[in-house]
Order: structure tokens, then sequence, then C-alpha cells
């Protein structure tokens, strides 16, 4: 959808100026037509809030597009330079891009500083060059740009952000990512990615060549049951972040940790045998994740459960 738009909306277009409200229903219909894990907006998330993560929605969908759906990295790099530009002329007070109109708005509502959004397009420019990453930590920066924004964004959004509360949504927001990488293995192979570290994969004596025919041998269940006790040890050390949330944003929050421990589980249901099945969390799982979330704000607020339960 998004690609198909760059006719009307992409750089060296003649493109008509558009109002905020009309701006606001672009950064609307991308933000609820879109499948993902979680929805956009949910049930506890106020009212008042739900434009704004729309507009944001909106940024990162284009963005995300403009890295993964051209399908010629040049091409995409260039698009991501003009989306940096757009991104800087919104912040010099000039926004013409529709989404960028949407976007202004709330960027002076809430004061979001412009790294974060920055960081975004980095990651996505990094998805052009680098398919491979040697040790984690390389891995983890890349998680630092392409995920932990969007967290910051929302604290800012919810008038929540603290160095500590970035901490904790940082490792919350890479646990997530890291959550998907494992769900998602053998679609990431198929588009020439690998997000597995080749230190993990020599650790385990994982080779390149058990890799490029997809084999789940000891080797590989055990790397992959090392990556997913990771990630699920980022998302368990950022559930302090609950309680520092007002009200039933605390619930957004639990869905989000205890989607991605979800998926972990589903990868650990499947004996982590992620070459030949996709691990998914159906709708009813979902459906009980939120119960259990529901259940758990209802007794933070009777003082019975603390956030590191």
């Amino acid at each position: 959808m998004v690609i198909e738009l760059l006719a009307v909306w992409g750089p060296g277009v003649d493109a008509p100026r558009v109002s905020v409200a009309e701006a606001e229903t672009h950064a609307r219909t991308l933000a609820t037509s879109h499948y993902e894990n979680f929805p956009v907006v949910t049930w506890a998330l106020p009212k008042a809030l739900h434009q704004h993560f729309y507009n944001v929605y909106a940024f990162c969908r284009w963005a995300d597009d403009l890295g993964d759906e051209v399908g010629d990295r040049a091409r995409s790099l260039e698009l991501l330079g003009w989306w940096r530009h757009e991104l800087a002329e919104c912040y010099a007070g000039r926004p013409r891009h529709p989404v960028f109109v949407a976007l202004a708005p709330t960027i002076a509502r809430f004061r979001i500083p412009q790294q974060p959004f920055a960081d975004l397009i980095s990651a996505f420019e990094q998805d052009q060059t680098v398919t491979d990453y040697e040790s984690f930590e390389q891995l983890q920066d890349y998680c630092r740009r392409s995920a932990d924004p969007v967290g910051r964004i929302v604290l800012y959004l919810c008038e929540r952000f603290t160095p500590q509360n970035a901490d904790w949504s940082d490792s919350i927001c890479t646990g997530l990512q890291l959550a998907n990488f494992w769900q998602d293995v053998a679609r990431d192979y198929d588009i020439g990615r690998v997000y597995l570290p080749r230190e993990d994969r020599r650790r385990f004596d994982y080779s390149d060549v058990n890799l490029a025919a997809r084999t789940t041998n000891p080797e590989f269940l055990e790397l992959m049951e090392f990556e997913v006790a990771r990630a699920r040890q980022l998302l368990l050390a950022g559930r302090p972040l609950i309680s520092a949330m007002p009200g039933r944003l605390q619930l957004d929050i639990d869905l989000f940790i205890s989607g991605g421990l979800a998926i972990l589980g589903e990868i650990e249901r499947i004996g982590f045998r992620v070459w030949e099945r996709r691990p998914v969390v159906t709708k009813a799982r979902l459906g009980r994740l939120f119960v259990g979330a529901a259940g758990r704000g209802l007794l933070r607020s009777t003082g019975l459960w603390r956030a590191g339960s």
C-alpha cells in the first residue's frame, strides 16, 4: 500500500497539500489496515491518545515499507534518505508529506525529540547493507535503533519518559524484537537476513553449511533454546515498567510483555523447530493473555500484586 502511494506522495512529485484532518485520516487508515502481532491501539489506551499513536505508526509503516517492500536495496536507501529529509523538514516546521503533517502536532504536544525517529530510519538503512551479525553486541545495537525508539516514543506519548523508564522500555522492546526474530528465522532467511549471531552459531557448533541447508539438529535446538532464554530474560527485566505507567496503560505494557513471552513459549512448545514451523500466538491465546493482564491489573490496584511477581 505504501509503495503504491509513492506515485502521489513520493520524492519529486508535485503532491497536493493536505489538511491536518486529511493527514490524520491517512495515518489512521494505515494503522488499522495492517496486520500486526498486537494491535496499534488497544482498549486500554485512552481515547485521547489514539490518533497520536496512529500518527507515530504511520511514520514507522512508511519507513518500514521503504526499507522492505521496494525490492531494490539501492533504491530503498535513496527513499530512506528522502524520508530522513522529510523528517528534518518536519522538525524545522515545514512538514509536507501527510505523515509528517499528522505527526507534527504530536511531536509538538509531547515534545518528542528527533533522535528516536532518526534512529528508526538508521536501522532500516542498515537492513539494506547488513544481512548477518557477527556478535550479539552488534545485534543489540541494531535493536537499539530498530525497536527501542518505539518504546521511548510511547513513553513520551504517555508522559512517562525518565531514564529509568527508558531502560526498562529498552529491555522490553529488545526482548520483543528478539522474540520476533526467533519466530521468523525461516522467513528472514528467505529474504536473505540472518539474525542468529555468528558468535552464537560458533558457540553451539552450528555451521554455515547447516544454516544454508536449514538443518534442524541438536546443535540448532540448543542454539535456539539459548536465544529464547536470553529474550525471555530481557522481557522479564522490563516488568517494573508496568507499575511505572499510569492507569490502564499498565495493561498495555503487561500485554506486550505477555505477548512476547507467549511467542517464546510457542517456540518452546514446538521444540524449537522453527525451520519447519512458524510458531504463532492464536487469537484465543491473545484473549487469555488479555484476561490475565486485566486480572493482574486488578490485583495491582488493590496492592496484592508486585511488578516482579
